[in-house]
């Protein structure tokens, strides 16, 4: 196998196109396990207790407190299956296959019942356009195996590239995590200032912009943007921030969702796409956090060379 072929392999083609129902599918199945982590998980600033995250074989809750007892739930996209875990040995699979969301969310509460964990569960979907309530949803019923492990490969590798960009910044920021009602993975960084109210927004938007953020992520493309995209974006955003110069070339901002987008393509079809994606995320954070005046000397770890003490003390070398 050639290096080239090694490289395409890591980041495998991901065309709306092709799996756009499959897509829509697994959109709303994530949701539901999405929505259990918002009735049983603690709450935590910013909404962070409801995401999802990467594994080794595909998305997970983790830990779920019910009382006494703990539960998980995994998408495994190597196995293809949904597995719920209780800390008591109990493992339960529903199969992911074509069916519909209607018939899935029968077999998800079916399987929480058999596992005596008692939720109730808001069965509308969220941030989708023309919302279906998943009771009623024989619409969505597509699954295409290959293209949902693609996907999940595709966020194993944006995973990695995030938790790089992540290291230095000593200030507050997010995990990597997945939202399941936008689908997207993503890592945000914060100021330590307040952001200015915003007036009329529901719950959900004053807690997740309180404060002064610059966010950047990865999602399959959808609106105004029908290919899967990194994507990068300060709020409240800066004057001057859509006129900054970033990198790579094929970068560019999105005015419609006011946000700087990196075209998927333009990643997996780069000499060293890990490289590309951090030029954009370093670029748009630095053209953001400058023209927002964040205190970046305070925020921000120095740069260190590699093999210098620093370097070798974290693995307690000498």
């Amino acid at each position: 196998m050639t290096k080239d072929v090694a490289t395409r392999d890591l980041w495998p083609a991901l065309p709306l196109e092709e799996w756009r129902d499959t897509y829509a599918t697994l959109h709303m199945w994530t949701q539901m396990v999405g929505k259990t982590c918002l009735a049983l998980a603690p709450r935590q600033n910013h909404w962070w207790q409801v995401t999802l995250h990467v594994t080794a074989r595909g998305l997970a809750t983790g830990p779920l407190p019910f009382g006494p007892r703990t539960l998980d739930a995994e998408f495994d996209f190597v196995e293809h299956e949904l597995v719920l875990r209780t800390d008591e040995g109990a493992v339960l699979e529903i199969p992911l296959r074509p069916r519909s969301v209607a018939e899935f969310y029968r077999l998800y509460l079916k399987a929480l019942e058999t596992l005596a964990i008692r939720v109730k569960l808001w069965p509308m979907p969220v941030e989708v356009e023309h919302p279906i309530r998943f009771t009623d949803d024989d619409v969505h019923a597509s699954y295409d195996p290959e293209y949902a492990n693609r996907c999940w490969r595709i966020l194993v590798r944006v995973d990695d590239v995030l938790r790089r960009f992540r290291a230095p910044f000593l200030g507050k920021c997010s995990p990597v995590h997945f939202f399941w009602g936008s689908f997207d993975l993503a890592v945000t960084r914060f100021s330590g200032r307040r952001a200015p109210e915003r007036p009329g927004v529901d719950a959900v938007t004053r807690e997740g912009y309180s404060h002064e953020v610059i966010s950047a992520g990865f999602w399959p493309g959808s609106g105004a943007v029908q290919e899967a995209a990194f994507y990068a974006y300060a709020a409240p955003e800066p004057a001057g921030l859509r006129d900054a110069g970033i990198r790579p070339s094929a970068a560019y901002f999105q005015p419609q969702m006011s946000v700087f987008i990196l075209p998927y393509d333009a990643v997996r079809t780069a000499g060293s796409p890990d490289e590309t994606v951090l030029a954009f995320l370093q670029s748009t954070y630095d053209a953001a956090a400058d023209l927002a005046n964040w205190d970046r000397d305070a925020l921000e770890r120095p740069a260190r060379l590699p093999g210098s003490p620093e370097e070798r003390s974290i693995g307690y070398g000498r």
